[in-house]
């Protein structure tokens, strides 16, 4: 691995190691939730009130979602931070690999059952009529779009488990910025409503993944 990637956090000052570290994965968070309110925004100001209240009524459906990925990765990680930490490589790649095929798994699971029991849960969350399809519209397209966000989650976790908080907030500034620029794009030229904005959120996920 190269140095500008992983970070021995067991030398130097622990108050600067632990600061440096956290500061970075709170910001991360607050970024997180910048791309529903960056939809909310968007569609509100150039589709309409009605598509506002829809992008703004899946805003449970997103923080649950968000909250499940981020907590995946999280979670799968935790053995290879503790191997990176013992100086086990092959046991921390048996861990990274692990962690993929897991990750592939819920996804798909999670996908599967979500897009087959969105109309229920928009049922049971007692969605208004007027606003239902627009709502429905945007949840199914990010739902349909969760391996992006898992992408970037589990390797955002892998990054951390080495040591660095950094990589993973530049390059979720950088799709924050981009989920609004498509949002413009997908709303405003290709009159997309509130699929466009899901569509940009999907994509700028998927691109700071792979990034």
């Amino acid at each position: 691995m190269k140095k500008t990637v992983q970070r021995d956090m067991t030398k130097g000052s622990p108050t600067r190691i632990i600061l440096g570290f956290t500061l970075p994965l709170f910001l991360g968070n607050v970024f997180q939730q910048f791309y529903n309110m960056a939809d909310t925004i968007i569609v509100g100001q150039f589709v309409g009130t009605g598509a506002l209240a829809a992008v703004g009524s899946t805003g449970t459906i997103m923080f649950l979602i968000t909250g499940f990925a981020t907590g995946l990765g999280t979670g799968f990680t935790i053995l290879t931070a503790q191997r990176f930490g013992a100086g086990d490589m092959k046991g921390m790649r048996r861990s990274v690999f692990t962690a993929a095929v897991l990750t592939v798994i819920v996804s798909v699971l999670v996908t599967a059952v979500s897009v087959i029991f969105m109309h229920p849960l928009l049922d049971l969350m007692q969605t208004p009529a007027d606003i239902y399809d627009d709502a429905y519209a945007y949840i199914i397209v990010i739902m349909w779009g969760l391996a992006a966000q898992m992408l970037y989650n589990l390797l955002s976790a892998l990054l951390r488990a080495i040591g660095n908080s950094k990589m993973p907030l530049y390059f979720l500034i950088l799709a924050a910025v981009l989920n609004v620029i498509l949002d413009l794009v997908f709303i405003i030229n290709f009159k997309m409503g509130t699929a466009g904005a899901a569509y940009a959120t999907v994509i700028s996920q998927g691109i700071s993944g792979l990034l």
